[in-house]
């Protein structure tokens, strides 16, 4: 008989959990869902690369500055209504982004669709963390696997859609939205608001440990490269609406397929810390490879792809170490850590645009591929915190470490940094 128990099944979930994890799905098209159609949009509503990524921008960073407020909310009507919230905002406002007859009402309709995609992605990792069965680590898989599959679907869907209008992504949208709210309205069981409500300053006090602030900085590098790639490589690619559907599609199966399998694996032989160092800098070199080779529609195509693979393994572990280390609740670690993220996510499509325009279209990715290597030397900085992260993921995996003595050991060491701030 084997020493150590099996796995539990990841896929293995409450209706309530896959009703969840549909409506990410869905959410995370969101995402790449507008790439197919970014040449589309600035031919046909004569808006520059820059004005175009704005979609990204405006979506992106009211998604950011939003997260702030998830928390607030979530801890006053609970976590069921937080969820139905941000769904109701993404389905009225992406219907009202493909009804806009403008590149500004399309912008700004993207922003209110961010502040539902804020209620939504931060409540829902909390309920299926806290809901899963499988554990923790099990808990993050299924929501990765989510978040690839809303990825490599949501090209696809846009491509499709896009080529019969640019419009038909943003109601397409709106409609399998509709569908997850009705999902999760009956299925997800009404939650108790927390004993404690949340303060909307409780996300920036986080950023006071350093743990949590460490991998919130080396995520906005690593998005600032991710969202280079992601919002202005379409533009040089200079392939039609279906095209380039497919070769996001390609890039998105990548991310799934490396969050669910690459990343388990290579933390197994390698563990945290080496892991995300050798990650960034292969994810850096393939970035200074597009730069390089932007001229090349081959090389730029199998690169974009590739990126996928690097995306993938870092969404993973990344998410499993930041909940780990975080020394405050999971709802309040996961808005504070999207908050810093998602920052460099908004903001580097629109500098990718302008800096093309003035620059040319290589220098957007040599900025994304040094923003990417930066990050390797922030994470540098907390390689102690990655090292305890691993050791008290183990543990719990080899069900040593009960989830209290994991809570003391994160609140002796906020103690000691807030001692030591102080002093």
């Amino acid at each position: 008989m084997s020493a150590h128990p099996s796995a539990p099944n990841p896929f293995k979930q409450p209706k309530a959990v896959w009703a969840v994890a549909f409506a990410c799905v869905i959410s995370f098209m969101g995402i790449g869902l507008v790439d197919p159609i970014l040449p589309s949009l600035s031919s046909q509503l004569h808006a520059t690369p820059s004005q175009v990524s704005l979609l990204f921008t405006s979506y992106l960073v009211v998604t950011a500055v939003a997260m702030l407020v998830t928390g607030f909310v979530s801890s006053r009507i609970g976590a069921k209504r937080t969820l139905v919230a941000g769904l109701v905002l993404i389905v009225l406002f992406s219907a009202a982004a493909g009804a806009s007859g403008s590149i500004d009402g399309i912008v700004g309709f993207r922003a209110g669709w961010g502040l539902g995609n804020a209620l939504f992605i931060a409540t829902s990792l909390a309920v299926i963390v806290g809901s899963a069965s499988g554990g923790f680590a099990g808990a993050i898989i299924l929501y990765e696997t989510a978040l690839g599959i809303g990825i490599a679907i949501g090209p696809l869907l846009g491509g499709e859609l896009g080529g019969i209008s640019w419009r038909g992504p943003f109601f397409g949208v709106s409609a399998l939205m509709a569908i997850a709210l009705i999902a999760t309205i009956v299925l997800v069981q009404p939650t108790p608001t927390p004993a404690r409500r949340a303060s909307i300053a409780d996300p920036i006090k986080a950023l006071r440990h350093r743990g949590l602030l460490t991998m919130g900085l080396t995520a906005l590098c690593y998005n600032w490269g991710f969202f280079t790639v992601l919002g202005y490589a379409p533009f040089p690619m200079d392939l039609g609406t279906h095209e380039l559907g497919y070769v996001f599609t390609g890039w998105g199966l990548l991310v799934a397929f490396f969050s669910v399998f690459g990343a388990p694996w290579l933390q197994a032989r390698l563990g945290i810390a080496r892991s995300l160092y050798l990650n960034l800098a292969l994810f850096a070199l393939d970035i200074l490879i597009i730069g390089l080779f932007t001229d090349s529609k081959t090389t730029l195509i199998v690169a974009v792809i590739v990126a996928g693979a690097f995306i993938g393994i870092n969404n993973t572990i990344t998410t499993q170490a930041v909940m780990t280390v975080a020394p405050v609740e999971r709802p309040v670690a996961s808005a504070s850590y999207g908050f810093v993220r998602f920052i460099g996510g908004g903001l580097a499509p629109y500098a990718a645009g302008k800096i093309a325009e003035h620059s040319g279209v290589h220098l957007p990715f040599y900025i994304g591929a040094a923003a990417v290597a930066l990050g390797i030397g922030v994470l540098a900085t907390g390689h102690s915190l990655l090292a305890e992260a691993e050791r008290v993921q183990a543990a719990e995996a080899a069900g040593h470490t009960p989830a209290e003595e994991r809570r003391e050991t994160l609140e002796k060491q906020a103690l000691a940094e807030e001692l030591g701030s102080a002093g």
